[in-house]
């Protein structure tokens, strides 16, 4: 199985919401209950701020598009586009850390690499903006890939979207844990 990824389009959209929707609704059975899940909807998603600033990849296998994913140079650490709220202004990459947002990957796909190809891209491209750090806020499902990445656990956190409490950690690492692959 060859994964290639490449920069996310507008394009790319409509399949891209139909991935996500079946990465939130599949992937964090076992890690959220069935009141969590269709709530954890309304914080998560595609965010097209990220497709406009062009942070955002395609991971695809063939003509399937397996994953996505990107990071960001905006102060919002997560939330989806349609969540509202976010801080859109510029971070400094001398002082703040890149965030890495909207992980999602083809249930058919998962553990397959999907998803270390987006942090590698993420890596790389954060890096060449002159950021040192990265963060994320990780759902429970997919803490362990993080983890494995090298995130550590900054801060334990519950969103509370329509009064149902989502389980989240926000997380952090520096470049110099990142050995280029």
């Amino acid at each position: 199985m060859e994964l290639t990824s490449r920069v996310a389009t507008m394009a790319d959209v409509p399949v891209l919401e139909r991935l996500v929707n079946a990465a939130i609704g599949e992937l964090q059975k076992g890690f959220l209950d069935e009141r969590q899940i269709p709530a954890s909807r309304l914080i998560m998603g595609l965010d097209l701020q990220l497709i406009a600033d062009g942070t955002y990849f395609v991971v695809e296998c063939g003509d399937v598009v397996a994953g996505c994913g990107g990071w960001s140079r905006r102060k919002a650490l997560f939330g989806a586009g349609h969540a509202g709220g976010r801080d859109l202004s510029l971070l400094d990459p001398a002082r703040d850390a890149a965030r890495v947002r909207a992980m999602y990957t083809d249930p058919a796909f998962a553990r397959r690499g999907v998803a270390r190809l987006i942090l590698w891209r993420c890596v790389a491209a954060a890096r060449a903006e002159g950021f040192q750090r990265l963060e994320l806020v990780a759902t429970m499902a997919g803490r362990p890939l993080y983890e494995a990445f090298g995130f550590s656990a900054i801060e334990e956190m519950v969103e509370w979207p329509a009064g149902v409490a989502v389980p989240v950690t926000r997380m952090g690492m520096g470049m110099e844990m990142v050995v280029a692959a």
